[in-house]
């Protein structure tokens, strides 16, 4: 007796996921890194070893000349690594995928050529309506880099320059307090018979973490206000020693800054950073103590905190001195290098492996958690509310 015939044809009976396997074929990427020309900007998303581990990979990699300068790395480590090194801005904007630090600026973004897809910082609070308009009008495909989420639901890229910034707050006052710098002449470290340098963190997330971490490992004591409870037991587990902690109650935080020799801020708002620190508290400041105030970038938690930058970082006020530089891990470019670099580097292999842009947004979330603008559509519900713009659902859109 023979067999009925099947209403399937043979493609519909494989399995989901070997349909799924035919689309992924490998791709050759062509990336290009321009130099950064933002003030003050030193950092480069790749070093020359993820270049190596690229370019083996099959990639090609064009770089602008001077563009690792300010991180200590020169054309030759690039060319060694596998990297070409061109001088022509215009030949490196027009490669397929751009990487970049600091977001592209509008004329930058008249370079880029149509369906180009760039990976940058965002910086939401800088932006103008304009610039994602003129993303649309050449159709780009965008990632913001500080919204890629890890397997863990975390953000990798903002986690690892906030503990960057952390670190540095330290290491920026103990340098500020020095006598050959103007300042008090207190040091960091636990001395026999010398009371410790007070420190007062306010906000207890990874900047507070860090900061802290390193003023206890410096011999300072160390008190952390923050207003949720579960970030300052969180704290508590992550420092694994006993530190005081405090919800934000004026009467516990004032007493705490006028004993202080520095206070960090670092705590963070939806729209700009709360204003945890009146004019009249800071008056009340030891003089000579310094505010180091990391949330400047979202308007600061200090009242009397000003922007300034790395070749003037100091104001005074009140007697207390203020730094309140936006970009701290540019300090550091070489070290925030390698930090942006890891993150950069497994994402990049991941979308060659997966046949490019398109299909590494179907299968990583992750990735899809950081895309803001989709062949010239707006996908961030954030920034089409912040700019009145039209926005789509991304899912909607790739599958």
């Amino acid at each position: 007796m023979s067999q009925p015939a099947s209403p399937f044809s043979k493609q519909q009976l494989l399995p989901q996921e070997e349909t799924l396997e035919v689309f992924k074929q490998k791709r050759e990427l062509y990336i290009g890194i321009p130099r950064e020309n933002q003030y003050q900007e030193q950092r480069i998303c790749l070093t020359p070893d993820a270049v190596n581990a690229i370019t083996s990979n099959g990639h090609k990699v064009l770089i602008e000349s001077g563009a690792g300068d300010g991180a200590h790395y020169t054309d030759l480590d690039y060319t060694n690594a596998g990297a070409e090194i061109t001088r022509d801005t215009k030949k490196v904007f027009s490669c397929p995928l751009l990487l970049k630090v600091e977001p592209p600026t509008v004329s930058e973004i008249e370079l880029l050529n149509p369906q180009a897809t760039v990976i940058s910082a965002l910086q939401l609070k800088t932006q103008k309506k304009e610039y994602f308009e003129k993303l649309a009008k050449k159709r780009v495909t965008a990632i913001a880099f500080e919204y890629i989420r890890d397997e863990d639901g975390k953000y990798p890229a903002v986690r690892s320059l906030s503990e960057i910034a952390g670190i540095s707050s330290v290491l920026i006052a103990s340098e500020i307090m020095a006598a050959t710098n103007d300042g008090n002449g207190l040091m960091f470290g636990n001395i026999s018979g010398v009371p410790p340098v007070e420190v007062v963190i306010i906000g207890a997330g990874t900047v507070g973490e860090f900061a802290a971490r390193s003023a206890l490992g410096l011999g300072a004591n160390v008190r952390i206000f923050d207003n949720s409870i579960t970030k300052l037991r969180n704290i508590q587990a992550h420092l694994r020693q006993t530190v005081y902690t405090s919800t934000i109650q004026p009467k516990n935080l004032i007493k705490a800054l006028k004993r202080c020799d520095v206070a960090i801020g670092a705590t963070r708002g939806k729209d700009r950073s709360p204003v945890v620190v009146t004019s009249t508290m800071v008056e009340q400041m030891k003089k000579g103590a310094v505010i180091i105030d990391v949330s400047i970038d979202m308007g600061g938690c200090f009242e009397t905190s000003e922007v300034t930058n790395h070749t003037k970082p100091t104001i005074e006020k009140f007697g207390v001195i203020h730094y309140g530089v936006p970009n701290i891990p540019s300090r550091y470019p070489k070290t925030a290098t390698l930090s942006i670099s890891n993150i950069f580097t497994p994402y990049l292999l991941e979308l060659g492996e997966n046949g490019g842009m398109e299909n590494a947004l179907r299968f990583n979330k992750g990735l899809r958690n950081g895309l803001y603008m989709y062949h010239g559509i707006l996908t961030n519900k954030s920034v089409g509310e912040w700019f009145d713009l039209q926005y789509s659902d991304i899912n909607f859109l790739i599958f």
